[in-house]
């Protein structure tokens, strides 16, 4: 699939997401090996903690079909809908990328429109990053 059209399916996303307290809204596009696309929008709550972000969940929609190889995810946000930058993913939810993707494979695009959008490894993004290789018996 090409990043463009990526781009497009995150910026869609956006527009679903539910951002009545901080007015910032972000979508997400989570491209799986097999070229199925699952997106995600942020949803917030009036007790904050409860709100998700648009990365997991999209990756919580897929997982919950049965996906468990991706290659890319798109993030595209801004306030009231309107990007104006690049929207990193939070923390969190790079540390769900690092449970489900290869850290020097999987690829995190983050854009504003479909000609201005930088693309990182999720290695990049967090360097050093707890897996799930990490629990694994090597003996």
């Amino acid at each position: 699939m090409a990043t463009e059209d990526l781009i497009r399916l995150a910026a869609e996303a956006m527009s679903y997401a539910y951002a009545p307290y901080s007015g910032f809204w972000v979508g997400a596009a989570l491209l799986c090996a097999d070229g199925r696309v699952y997106q995600g929008c942020n949803i917030e709550n009036a007790a904050y903690t409860p709100g998700n972000c648009a990365e997991r969940t999209a990756f919580f929609k897929a997982v919950s079909e049965g996906q468990r190889e991706f290659e890319a995810i798109c993030i595209v946000g801004g306030h009231n809908g309107v990007p104006n930058g690049y929207t990193a993913p939070c923390g969190v939810c790079r540390q769900v990328m690092m449970e489900f993707c290869c850290p020097e494979t999987f690829r995190v695009i983050l854009a504003k429109d479909e000609k201005h959008w930088k693309e990182y490894s999720l290695q990049e993004l967090l360097p050093m990053g707890f897996g799930p290789d990490n629990l694994q018996n090597k003996g």
